[in-house]
């Protein structure tokens, strides 16, 4: 759907839009936009048949102004007895009968997780002129003085366009990170998924952000090459990595539901979709290519086949490299236990298969299913489908 701006209307009441990133699990979610402006890539179900629009800068600080006034009644309460109990929250939900449900809902939420960190929503908050999110960041900072991160979703091609005074404005009004979907540094599979945006200008944003302070959370979605450009796309994503040296290297494995335009390419042949084994010498290269950075590499997905994957760069590159080469070293049949372990919640990393009782269940369950190491990326597939 096209791009709008929003009609100035009344206040409907707080909101809250559908993601955030794992690693913003605790955080209050405000929202500053409602959905995605570029909203054409090919393997991304969010926000799809969804209008992109501006929310009023008004209508967000009343977003934060709600959630303040329940967390200082949630604070009051817990500094009288030390927590806050059924009885309080019920007297919170029936105040004056003029409760924001959705505001008091997300300030206990936030209460429950420490209130150390804010999330600004959609997927572009910077796309908003910079004087306005300049003045939400500042009314975050006035009412909630206590916070360490105020984060938000970034598409590098509006970064790029956003001056270096204008980006340092913003992290010294309490912007502190920033998340970018980079995917891939191809720009052959970046011309393939409607990215939007080139490697040259990911390298660009990247830096603006580290620049201006701001700490960067790069996302790199191995497998989204297929076969044909697997290894380019290791091999450029590492070089645009390198050259940025982010914060954080996040990784989260493409999986292909049917509701996605990528799904038209896999099914008729077009996109050939890597094996789980195929991902892992994928990720092997693409770790092997990282050099020069101080990057944490972070594996917090579940559709990613090996949650341990983790460390800084240098020193635990050795180490996640190790964990590659074990699991492409196993015998097939052993590739295959782990691989459906990991997706039934059973394994986290490989040397959850010495726990026997562990390893009978993924065996009793692989034999029930009829799971063999010639069908086990379809069996996958099909696991993997709850978690998208």
């Amino acid at each position: 759907m096209g791009k709008s701006v929003h009609k100035k209307n009344e206040y409907q009441g707080f909101e809250q839009g559908p993601i955030r990133p794992p690693s913003e699990a605790s955080s209050l979610l405000i929202r500053i936009t409602r959905n995605c402006p570029w909203n054409r890539c090919t393997f991304c179900r969010v926000y799809k048949r969804r209008d992109f629009s501006l929310r009023s800068v008004e209508h967000v600080l009343e977003d934060i102004n709600r959630v303040h006034r329940y967390v200082l009644e949630i604070r009051e309460c817990a500094a009288k007895s030390g927590k806050v109990y059924p009885a309080d929250i019920d007297r919170l939900r029936s105040l004056d009968g003029k409760v924001d449900q959705a505001a008091l809902g997300a300030a206990l939420q936030w209460a429950a997780s420490g209130m150390r960190s804010i999330f600004l929503q959609d997927a572009n908050s910077l796309l908003i002129k910079p004087a306005r999110l300049i003045a939400i960041l500042q009314h975050l900072k006035h009412c909630f003085p206590w916070v360490d991160r105020v984060t938000s979703y970034a598409r590098s091609h509006t970064i790029a366009r956003i001056s270096d005074q204008n980006l340092q404005l913003m992290a010294d009004a309490g912007l502190s990170r920033i998340h970018i979907g980079m995917e891939t540094g191809s720009d052959k599979v970046l011309t393939r998924i409607k990215k939007g945006v080139d490697k040259e200008t990911q390298i660009l944003a990247g830096k603006k952000v580290k620049k201006a302070g701001m700490e960067l959370s790069e996302y790199i979605m191995p497998g989204l090459g297929g076969r044909g450009l697997s290894r380019e796309h290791a091999l450029e994503s590492a070089d645009a990595l390198n050259q940025i040296n982010p914060d954080f290297i996040r990784m989260r494995t493409l999986a292909i539901p049917e509701h996605i335009e990528l799904y038209e390419e896999y099914r008729m042949g077009v996109f050939q979709k890597l094996t789980d084994v195929e991902t892992a010498s994928e990720l092997l290269v693409f770790l092997e290519a990282l050099d020069g950075i101080t990057s944490t590499i972070k594996s917090d997905h579940i559709l990613n086949l090996f949650e341990n994957l983790e460390g800084q760069y240098p020193q635990d590159k050795e180490k996640m490299v190790g964990i590659l080469k074990e699991f492409l070293e196993l015998e097939p049949a052993e590739q295959m236990v782990y691989q459906v372990g990991r997706r039934m919640g059973m394994f986290r990393a490989l040397n959850d298969m010495a726990d026997e009782t562990k390893l009978s269940h993924v065996k009793n369950a692989c034999a029930s299913a009829g799971i063999s190491p010639d069908n086990v990326d379809e069996a996958i597939d099909e696991l993997m489908k709850r978690f998208i």
